[in-house]
């Protein structure tokens, strides 16, 4: 008699049909993606438990027992000096990632932001971690490099695939599958520099509670879900954006409002080199600048600067107009 695999009762669990199908507890999740990790599945099995979550939809306990399972085997051993993790797995198709600007611009004045992403999953898309060479910096290979960084300018990134491979490997299966899987949901919750402040971006308005009941059943004290532009945590300023906040633990959900009145004309083509030049000073972008104001007031918001919008975007013009250029 064939002996079952011992990952099967969790792909039963999810695949039981209309009526016997349900998410699994948090303790269940821990210990599947402890197996996922570990190479203790069939790739056949992998493909049905991903395709199964993504149909049923991935609950917050299930996501918390899958970040549980990451942090018991790649925790980074120490803590790590950072004011904000920001999570970049989307990828920008329409616009530019004026989000990296808002990073940089807080880390010359002093603030530490880890960013950590992946790149590549997704065909005609803009990935931060190409854009990094632009402002003479690196992806880290390892958590000593991210120290190294994050003291020398305030700013690092790291890829998943040099801190969790195995999840690396699991969001290039996007091309191979056809979808998204659960995965490109949890990266986003790891905060694996354990920062006190975090923040990510979804672009399906019914994976924000997701994200924000999720952090909260991780501990999370400050952290922000952003419905931003395509996906990435950036605020769009010719629109109004939902933003839902995890405060001390608290759940609270409000809209920023849009602080332009008209709708910009999407760009046909995407240089790089923009970015570049709007952060020199050489080039004005109306669009851009006022994406980074928005996103920059914001985070402001999060790490902790009290006061209205106005205020808040006031001090985000005086911060964007005395950022330190030559830093990167």
């Amino acid at each position: 008699m064939i002996e079952e695999h011992k990952f099967a009762p969790f792909v039963r669990i999810l695949g039981k049909g209309k009526t016997g199908t349900r998410s699994l507890t948090r303790e269940e999740a821990a210990e599947a993606m402890g197996m996922i990790l570990d190479k203790n599945v069939r790739p056949e099995q992998l493909g049905a438990f991903l395709m199964l979550l993504r149909v049923k939809e991935e609950a917050p306990e299930e996501l918390a027992g899958f970040a549980d399972a990451v942090r018991t085997r790649y925790a980074v051993g120490r803590r790590i000096d950072t004011d904000l993790d920001w999570s970049t797995y989307a990828g920008k198709k329409n616009r530019h990632p004026w989000y990296l600007l808002v990073a940089l611009c807080l880390a010359s004045h002093g603030y530490k932001i880890f960013m950590h992403g992946a790149k590549g999953h997704t065909p005609g898309r803009i990935y931060l971690e190409d854009m990094l060479s632009l402002f003479k910096l690196q992806p880290c290979a390892a958590w000593d490099e991210v120290e190294t960084e994050l003291a020398r300018v305030g700013f690092a990134y790291m890829s998943i695939d040099n801190f969790c491979p195995p999840l690396g490997e699991i969001i290039q299966l996007r091309s191979i599958l056809g979808l998204r899987s659960p995965v490109h949901t949890l990266c986003r919750m790891l905060n694996p520099s354990e920062a006190p402040n975090s923040i990510d971006g979804v672009f399906h308005p019914a994976y924000g509670p997701m994200h924000q009941k999720t952090a909260q059943l991780l501990g999370e004290q400050r952290n922000l879900t952003v419905k931003g532009d395509g996906g990435e945590a950036e605020i769009r300023p010719d629109a109004e954006c939902l933003l839902q906040w995890v405060e001390e633990g608290e759940l609270v959900e409000y809209e920023w409002q849009r602080i332009v009145a008209k709708r910009f004309v999407k760009e046909d083509k995407l240089d790089p080199q923009t970015l570049l030049s709007v952060w020199q000073g050489e080039t004005r972008h109306e669009y851009g600048e006022k994406a980074i104001l928005s996103t920059l007031a914001v985070v402001l918001r999060l790490l902790g600067e009290d006061g209205e919008v106005d205020d808040l975007l006031k001090r985000a013009e005086i911060l964007w107009q005395t950022r330190k250029i030559d830093l990167f």
